[in-house]
């Protein structure tokens, strides 16, 4: 066995996300979310389920926090709901949810845990959809007032902010796709969308910067290569437009290149909500880009039959997540490297890591969740050798922190270290859990 050890000032954290963990979506003032609303909008998610409760954070932060000191936590990546702030989106500002946030940011410092604080994690607040969503530019300015108030409440003692996480899933997923929140299938709407969700991270990076000097600003993208099926031509054009889709219509931009013009040219479809300067903002300079890595996309060509294609000749590798996605640990490593030859951005953070498996608790009260220490481990090991090439990466977030409201899928996937019975909300360290720890104390992994 070797080890593979990371540098002294590498960051070792767990993430979270507001809407999936916290419950409490009612209270205290809290205004209504656009996930508040599509959760509890009949047949939208598994079983019925809404993240009303979730984790019930809300009321055991506290506990919470003992268990990230208890792991070794350095780092705690989690999201600030919207509407628990400004309830209408703008304006009035509820002191209760701004106090929750205060009152963790402490306890976390106080254990010796640095916060990286996520401003949007996809729970826009249901008063601004209501006004056009994220289609609208007012949206990208409201952002900037709700990242102006973050910042200035909480900029005092949080020195690492990321502004978006996963534009691309707001927009498409939500937008086109219809099977997040706002449960939209509309084009026109999700290329507006991606575009005042970059134009708002662009204008809210310098005030967060100004709210905090010597900030340290980011942005999070869900990443992970796109594979052509085989040779032929036609699979590699594919993948192409795919990895344009996913991947250059969002890092272009954030790096001053523009919208890529194969895409812009595929889409077929007015760009007349991108107005003068709009590029310039987005391309604000960055102190670090997020990466949420889980797995690869391989591309098989839909626009001619497949027998007239050329024989596959990349297949997944067997083992896949309860999630349906192939482990591909690679993937990781060469989206790294991408990134830090082919880009800019002066320093990397894989934000997200996980992987979602059937976890149940065995008679002796213990969650013995193997394939998930596997998992992590070879992922691990596949930033460590990104490290050992020169790529910028300071840290790692593994997702997720607890298990959690996955979405559309509702309590039916487990991605956390620590098992949450939902029904008493009992907290059960997985062996991944701890695992995690010993990581963390050695600073590396055995491979």
């Amino acid at each position: 066995m070797t080890h593979t050890c990371f540098p002294s000032n590498f960051i070792w954290g767990a993430a979270t996300a507001s809407y999936q963990i916290e419950g409490a979506w009612n209270e205290d003032g809290k205004g209504e979310s656009i996930w508040d609303r599509f959760s509890h909008t009949p047949g939208a998610v598994a079983n019925g389920d809404t993240g009303d409760v979730a984790c019930d954070h809300y009321h055991r932060w506290c506990e919470d926090v003992a268990l990230m000191k208890t792991l070794g936590l350095q780092a705690y990546r989690f999201s600030i709901a919207w509407p628990r702030l400004l309830p209408a989106g703008r304006g009035d500002v509820n002191q209760a949810g701004l106090d929750f946030y205060d009152r963790l940011v402490d306890a976390l410092l106080e254990a010796g845990i640095t916060p990286f604080v996520t401003l949007y994690h996809w729970d826009l607040p249901q008063a601004l959809q209501d006004a056009g969503g994220w289609p609208a530019r007012a949206t990208a300015e409201a952002f900037v007032e709700y990242a102006d108030l973050a910042s200035r409440a909480l900029g005092d003692r949080v020195a690492h902010w990321i502004t978006l996480n996963e534009p691309f899933v707001s927009a498409v997923v939500g937008y086109l796709d219809g099977r997040h929140a706002p449960g939209h299938t509309n084009l026109d709407e999700m290329l507006a969308a991606a575009h005042h969700l970059l134009l708002g991270h662009g204008w809210a990076v310098p005030v967060i910067r100004q709210n905090r000097p010597q900030a340290e600003v980011g942005i999070v993208l869900n990443l992970g290569g796109q594979h052509p099926a085989s040779p032929s031509p036609a699979d590699r054009a594919a993948a192409w437009r795919q990895d344009g889709v996913i991947h250059r219509w969002f890092l272009d931009p954030l790096a001053g290149r523009g919208y890529p013009a194969d895409v812009v040219q595929w889409r077929g479809r007015p760009m007349d909500f991108v107005m003068g300067g709009d590029l310039e903002h987005i391309a604000a300079p960055l102190d670090f880009l997020g990466v949420n890595y889980y797995t690869r996309g391989i591309v098989r060509s839909q626009e001619i039959p497949e027998n007239e294609n050329e024989p596959r000749t990349v297949f997944p590798n067997p083992e896949h997540t309860e999630m349906g996605w192939e482990v591909y640990p690679e993937g990781l490593y060469e989206i790294l490297g991408r990134l830090h030859f082919c880009y800019p951005f002066p320093a990397l953070y894989v934000t997200e890591n996980g992987a979602a498996y059937p976890d149940q608790v065995g008679p002796s009260g213990e969650v013995d969740d193997a394939r998930r220490v596997s998992y992590l481990e070879q992922h691990l090991v596949q930033a460590g050798r990104a490290i050992a090439v020169g790529v910028p990466l300071r840290g790692y977030f593994a997702w997720s922190l607890l298990d959690n409201f996955e979405w559309a899928h509702g309590y039916s996937k487990r991605f956390g270290l620590v098992y949450v019975d939902y029904r008493t909300q009992q907290r059960i360290l997985k062996r991944s859990a701890h695992w995690y720890g010993r990581v963390i104390a050695a600073n590396g992994v055995m491979d």
